[in-house]
């Protein structure tokens, strides 16, 4: 067995910093941000369901879920490796650099989709299913769609929405008005969220052969779909209301964080459209945060 060589100094092995590296492109290759994201939405959604699981089960099914999603991620990157060499933004990402190979990236996204399924599993059924349709949608329809039609916004926005159903599900057994709420909450939301950001890096996306809606149907019909978005995310977080999940707390943060959103998305004024999509896209991170925090509170009432 070789054994690693330690730095004269302080008898650290040389081979420590080159693990530390790689460890990072790994976490790297789940992309994050996006995957914590995704966990406060399945956290969300599993705390605010009816059924009370315990903290044992929700565990669990959040675990599995940031899991199967990381595991999606790192096969977007292996499967758009080639796209983000084109974009300075991303062509540090490990695949592109050549830090990491594709057969790296593979294997592990196989072992988090391994280690996800059986976690995922004693969520139930119903909870491990929408899991592998979030995951098949992802890495199957949405990201080869991505470079032919700007519909794939449309599609990506499914497997997007699916996590708090998941957390939803493995609490109440079942999807339920509440649930699918939830999934059309997020839905609308990422039209918002992801059609913004589009039009901010509108010229980044094109040269990168991505097709995205001001790419293949102009501008205006962009800020069209980020400002349907924004109605629609408001009209999904009203209708939560009646479900009974939310009441004073809930009601007063959805209306407030409401009239914020939509006073950003529906008033262009002459400002330029990336200068209005960069605030759409900051304001619509803040009314998810805002919102989500509102359910848990009135949740947590007695």
């Amino acid at each position: 067995m070789a054994v690693a060589s330690e730095h004269p100094a302080c008898g650290v092995p040389r081979d420590a910093p080159r693990a530390r590296v790689r460890l990072r492109d790994l976490v790297e290759l789940t992309k994050p941000r996006l995957t914590l994201l995704v966990v406060a939405t399945a956290a969300t959604g599993a705390y605010v369901a009816p059924g009370g699981a315990g903290w044992a089960r929700t565990t669990t099914t959040v675990a599995g879920t940031a899991l199967i999603v990381g595991a999606a991620n790192a096969l977007n990157m292996v499967l758009e490796r080639d796209v983000d060499a084109r974009m300075a933004r991303t062509r540090r990402r490990p695949l592109p650099s050549g830090r990491l190979s594709a057969g790296a990236a593979l294997a592990f996204a196989a072992a988090l989709a391994a280690l996800a399924l059986p976690l995922l599993a004693q969520a139930g059924a119903l909870t491990t299913a929408l899991a592998l349709v979030a995951l098949a949608l992802y890495v199957g329809a949405y990201t080869p769609l991505k470079r032919r039609s700007d519909l794939a916004l449309y599609v990506g926005a499914v497997p997007g929405a699916i996590p708090p159903l998941l957390g939803w599900t493995s609490t109440a057994g079942r999807a339920g008005a509440g649930g699918l709420l939830l999934f059309a909450l997020l839905y609308a939301w990422q039209l918002v969220h992801f059609g913004a950001i589009a039009l901010v890096r509108e010229r980044e996306y094109q040269q990168a052969g991505l097709v995205v809606v001001s790419v293949a149907r102009g501008r205006e019909a962009a800020e069209h779909v980020v400002r349907v978005g924004a109605l629609l995310t408001v009209a999904a977080s009203l209708a939560l209301l009646a479900t009974g999940l939310g009441r004073v707390v809930y009601g007063a943060t959805t209306c407030l964080a409401g009239a914020g959103l939509l006073l950003t998305a529906l008033r262009r004024r002459a400002s330029p459209s990336s200068s209005w999509a960069w605030r759409t896209f900051l304001v619509s991170n803040a009314y998810l945060a805002v919102l989500l925090a509102g359910l848990a509170l009135e949740r947590a009432r007695p």
